[in-house]
């Protein structure tokens, strides 16, 4: 079996690996010259870890990663509400959750890719597509006149939310949902939160100044992401940094206490593809659904569907699976959108901003199970593995019950 990537983001190198160690011959276009080191994600928690392990990558991973020790939530002068500890995991817990920017796990990837023979194809932009009953072609724009053609028996869209899969499918209208009105800013910094008793990932809640700082680096970088007026320029955006981090970060610090090292402008979207299967095109991750990402659950949710497919996949090119495995990928990944992904990361930012903070804090049911959670380690434990919903069991549609060798949960 043949099987073409659209995107070498962290899905669809994620996939080339799962399904290359698995003898499918694999090939990764991307319109991009060099792989994204854009801030991005940078927290990974078990439904992402486990799929990690399973493509041989957490490892190396871990050696790198921060292993956080605990997520909160504070007001803006620093009061703690609520929080998550993970000590009470060992390291070695696959649930455990690990930090590092998503530049470098792309990168990790696919070094991963290439030692597991897939063809990356940089400076590939796809163009158009079609396919017939043997199989599936996308043209594709090299820079030269010709430009090219390639054929598989199934194309993977993990083009990210501008995916040119899902819109050569379905047109402009194929991504229904909506947009946050919030202008969002990522930024890495570096600034010393921990003298403000700071943990490794911080959501400030405040109806104007909210924001998050997660640590994301060993040698002190952190992630601080933040709203901002909208409809202005990257380089407006960067003259307005000093001010706005004055008004929200701790120690209201003067621009010579912190060095920045990207500033990154972008809109929040909650979106889901009409399908997610089309004949022999499938779509998964930001291609498929978006979600805002406050709480991780755009990434976490994509991976969940790089797992699922990863298991479709296998199962037909191993003659346990046929076709309709597909329509079973479709209709569970989205449903598991609408139900889980979308509302609880729609939640999850709007617990922020929406209320008076001390509303919230004294009514939230959340903040309520976490403070419970903070005393009682079975709670946190059982909190953590609720998560694993966002994953789904494909092997067990198998004709001959023939499954995969998985850490049991």
């Amino acid at each position: 079996m043949k099987v073409i990537i659209t995107g070498a983001g962290p899905c669809g190198l994620l996939l080339s690996v799962l399904l290359a160690k698995d003898g499918v011959d694999v090939t990764v276009v991307d319109g991009a010259d060099k792989l994204d080191s854009q801030p991005r994600a940078i927290n990974y928690p078990g439904p992402s870890t486990i799929e990690l392990e399973r493509a041989g990558v957490l490892d190396q991973i871990k050696k790198e990663d921060l292993l956080p020790s605990s997520l909160c939530w504070r007001t803006l002068d620093g009061k703690r509400v609520a929080g998550i500890r993970n000590t009470y995991m060992s390291e070695s817990d696959v649930l455990r959750m690990v930090v590092l920017p998503l530049g470098r796990v792309i990168e990790i990837l696919h070094e991963h890719a290439v030692a597991a023979g897939v063809s990356i194809k940089l400076s590939h932009r796809v163009v158009t597509l079609d396919q017939d009953d043997n199989g599936a072609w996308v043209n594709v724009d090299t820079g030269s006149a010709e430009g090219e053609s390639l054929r598989a028996d199934y194309i993977v869209g993990c083009d990210g939310a501008n995916s040119q899969i899902r819109r050569c499918l379905f047109g402009d209208r194929g991504f229904p949902g909506w947009t946050w009105d919030h202008q969002i800013i990522a930024t890495n910094v570096y600034y010393d939160f921990e003298r403000f008793g700071y943990e490794d990932v911080n959501f400030i809640i405040h109806p104007e100044n909210w924001y998050m700082a997660a640590k994301i680096t060993k040698d002190g970088m952190w992630r601080v992401s933040y709203g901002d007026v909208a409809g202005l320029s990257k380089a407006e955006y960067e003259q307005r940094l000093p001010m706005r981090f004055k008004e929200i970060l701790p120690g209201q610090p003067e621009p010579d206490q912190y060095h920045v090292t990207n500033v990154g402008p972008y809109k929040m979207h909650q979106r889901c593809a009409k399908r997610m299967r089309v004949g022999r095109f499938l779509l998964a991750g930001d291609a498929a659904h978006l979600c805002n990402p406050f709480g991780g659950m755009g990434l976490t949710g994509g991976i969940a569907d790089i797992g699922g497919l990863y298991e479709c996949l296998r199962g037909i090119h191993n003659g346990v699976a046929n076709e309709d495995i597909l329509d079973r990928y479709c209709e569970t990944r989205r449903e598991i959108y609408q139900t889980m992904v979308n509302p609880i990361s729609t939640e999850n930012f709007r617990r922020l901003y929406e209320e008076n903070p001390e509303n919230r804090i004294a009514n939230d049911p959340f903040f309520k199970v976490l403070q419970r959670a903070e005393a009682d380690t079975e709670l946190s434990y059982s909190l953590a593995k609720d998560l694993l919903l966002l994953r789904h069991d494909f092997t067990q549609y198998y004709q001959n019950g023939s499954g995969l060798t998985t850490r049991v949960i």
